[in-house]
């Protein structure tokens, strides 16, 4: 599968990472974004700066790069996920707003009719991020908190993250033993 992958500036970059390492792990072609913020919280939250993920990926793109493959239907990636989104980058997609390539590629996913994902990774949550979610979803994308489920008894931090990108997974409509299912 040919995906885009955008780290914003949200906490929660650790979503983002392990989707990456996944998605390379099992073959996938991933195209990563990561805007200014994303690489701060990258850095604050992992320790990491952008290009220990070089190796894990087939091309990295600063948001500025709006002339860049994903910011074209034409490029035919077959879907985007956003993990960590934050609220200025939902907000941007639920209002059209492609002021930079994460948001451009996203209006392209919505134009498209490919699929878009957007782990938003906030809380508590106010009206207006509610009803940009509700845009997001009502333009055909899906909006997936990142809300760690427990009855598969998770053990540690690992267990947690692996239950959301499992889920994006799932999604994605990729196979994978993450975490244990239900019954």
């Amino acid at each position: 599968m040919k995906v885009i992958l955008a780290m914003t500036g949200a906490s929660g970059v650790i979503y983002g990472v392990r989707l990456l390492e996944v998605l390379y792990s099992l073959g996938h072609e991933v195209h990563l974004i990561v805007t200014r913020a994303g690489r701060l919280v990258l850095k604050h939250e992992l320790d990491l700066e952008v290009n220990e993920l070089k190796n894990k990926c087939s091309k990295i793109y600063d948001e500025e790069e709006i002339d860049a493959p994903p910011s074209s239907g034409s490029a035919r990636f077959e879907a985007m996920v956003i993990a960590p989104c934050s609220m200025k980058t939902l907000a941007s997609i639920a209002n059209g707003l492609s002021d930079n390539l994460v948001t451009r590629a996203a209006d392209v996913m919505l134009k498209e009719r490919r699929r878009l994902i957007v782990v938003v990774r906030e809380t508590p949550l106010n009206k207006a991020h509610i009803l940009n979610m509700l845009r997001v979803s009502d333009m055909g994308g899906i909006v997936l908190p990142a809300c760690p489920a427990f009855y598969h008894r998770p053990k540690s931090i690992e267990d947690l993250v692996n239950y959301v990108v499992g889920k994006v997974l799932d999604l994605l409509g990729i196979e994978h033993s993450l975490f244990q299912r239900w019954g």
